[in-house]
């Protein structure tokens, strides 16, 4: 008992003041650069891309003991920063974002690197290729500085997990307060822009996995429209409602990240700025049906509503919608897809990679004491007695699911009170971490637009007790820029007050 009582320890100890030292890339404090301060230094030549690298790893080593935010640095980061850098000098500019670090998720594949989805099962899955969404970062000028940590499996090992923890990188945690949770399970990615590991970071969201971090973090989180970014080379749930989205500190630093990662067909909804004032006159939902937030955070979604009534918006209160049956239709679903997506992915890795199957990792695990030392796998073995998509249950439980959240939900929701978009609270505040009983529920927007598959943005509404909670702004299918310009409305008017 006092071993394991020293790990935890360990792993939620507060960060070292190394953390906080002023680490200098040319004339900017990483501690403190916002993404406008290291593109404005880079145009200006007051700093180059490979100072950019060198700074952030430097931080990255002062700050990832503590933190556990990141599982693996890019070794090609610094080949790629120089040839970005002799571009510029040459005039040559791949987009607004050339020469700038991003980090991803340790489920996207990064060709050269190893993908590892936080499990020790795949510690040799070294990829060939990059994921499309990582080519298209590339493209744009960005550089792939880091894959952070995650909860293991992207959360579908085990309904009694403890969000941000891997077997590959511990436990990350919330720099906020390291003894709350990162939630999950993008959970590094968050952690990493909060610490100042990187001025824009990439997540993966399947239900909450991108929209709970960011809230719980204090940043901006997108999921877009599913569809809106390739998933191929992404390590699988469901084919239905995964999608991988930008992470950064604010609305236009998401939604710059957001234009580089769509697919080209989608590319020339986000070209452009954003429309300005996008909330005078605008109608807005008010969800009220859902259960599970605190008196506090409804305190403080009140003070998001007032702020977007200043505005100029006009809200709407709805607050009643049955969508009881949806969470076990999602589940019948997810478990089916993730049976055939699993079995597809882990069939193109290496092979050094001795589990090429579902049924072989949840034999892995069995076999491998750190995987399984702080919770189990019921999600993997429910998976795996499903027939994947062929199971007679799948299709009608996609059928149903879908009219819920889509025909006789969201888009009726939006239709019937004449409204634009929805808003609610993101979730409650961060959670003490137990890594013994798991995760705790503080209340979710999430759970619509992810079975949906309709874009999500979340952006900090205020603070319960110091911890951040974040305000959601829902939108209807491929309205993702509406989205966006209703979020950086938001963020401006609330700093304005």
């Amino acid at each position: 008992m006092k071993a394991a009582l020293a790990v935890i320890a360990l792993l939620i100890a507060a960060p070292s003041l190394a953390c906080g030292d002023r680490i200098r890339a040319g004339s900017l404090d990483l501690a403190t650069a916002t993404l406008d301060d290291i593109t404005a230094a880079l145009a200006a030549k007051r700093v180059t891309s490979v100072q950019l690298v060198d700074a952030y790893r430097r931080r990255i080593d002062a700050c990832n003991g503590e933190l556990h935010a990141i599982i693996s640095l890019n070794e090609a980061a610094m080949s790629d920063a120089r040839v970005l850098d002799a571009e510029r000098a040459a005039g040559r500019l791949r987009g607004p974002l050339h020469g700038v670090p991003v980090i991803i998720k340790d489920n996207i594949d990064l060709a050269g690197a190893v993908t590892t989805a936080g499990s020790l099962a795949l510690a040799a899955n070294r990829r060939d290729t990059d994921a499309p969404v990582v080519s298209q970062l590339r493209a744009a000028g960005l550089v792939i500085l880091a894959k952070s940590n995650l909860t293991e499996w992207a959360n579908f090992r085990s309904s009694r997990s403890s969000s941000g923890w891997s077997a590959v990188g511990g436990l990350a945690v919330n720099p906020r307060d390291p003894t709350r949770s990162a939630c999950g399970s993008s959970s590094g990615s968050a952690a990493a822009i909060v610490a100042h590991l990187a001025p824009l970071a990439v997540g993966a969201e399947t239900n909450g996995s991108i929209v709970c971090p960011a809230s719980v973090n204090g940043i901006v989180g997108f999921k877009p429209t599913v569809g809106w970014v390739s998933q191929r080379g992404i390590v699988p749930i469901s084919h239905t409602q995964d999608t991988a989205g930008p992470m950064a500190a604010r609305v236009s630093d998401v939604a710059t990240l957001s234009a580089a990662m769509v697919t080209p067909d989608h590319a020339a909804a986000l070209a452009g700025p954003m429309r300005a004032g996008a909330l005078r006159g605008a109608r807005l939902g008010v969800i009220r049906f859902i259960d599970g937030f605190s008196p506090q955070t409804l305190a403080e979604f009140e003070k998001s509503l007032a702020v977007l009534r200043n505005a100029g918006a006009q809200l709407v209160d709805i607050r009643s919608f049955d969508y009881a049956d949806l969470r076990d239709l999602e589940g019948t679903i997810l478990r089916a897809e993730f049976k055939t997506g699993i079995d597809a992915y882990l069939s193109t890795t290496p092979p050094a990679v001795k589990s090429r199957t579902l049924a072989q990792l949840i034999d892995y695990n069995r076999a491998e004491p750190r995987e399984l030392q702080w919770f189990g796998q019921d999600t993997f073995e429910a998976s795996q007695a499903t027939g994947g998509v062929d199971d007679p249950a799948y299709a009608p439980a996609l059928q149903r699911a879908l009219a819920i959240a889509r025909e006789h939900g969201l888009d009726r929701l939006l239709k019937d009170n004449a409204v634009i978009a929805l808003v609610a609270p993101t979730n409650g505040p961060a959670w003490k971490i137990d890594l013994v009983n798991g995760d705790r529920g503080v209340g979710s927007a999430s759970l619509l637009p992810a079975v949906a598959g309709y874009p999500h943005l979340t952006v900090p509404g205020g603070q319960v007790s110091g911890l951040p909670v974040g305000l959601s702004i829902i939108g209807t299918a491929n309205d993702d820029a509406t989205v966006l310009a209703l979020g950086l409305a938001y963020e401006t008017a609330r700093d304005a007050r």
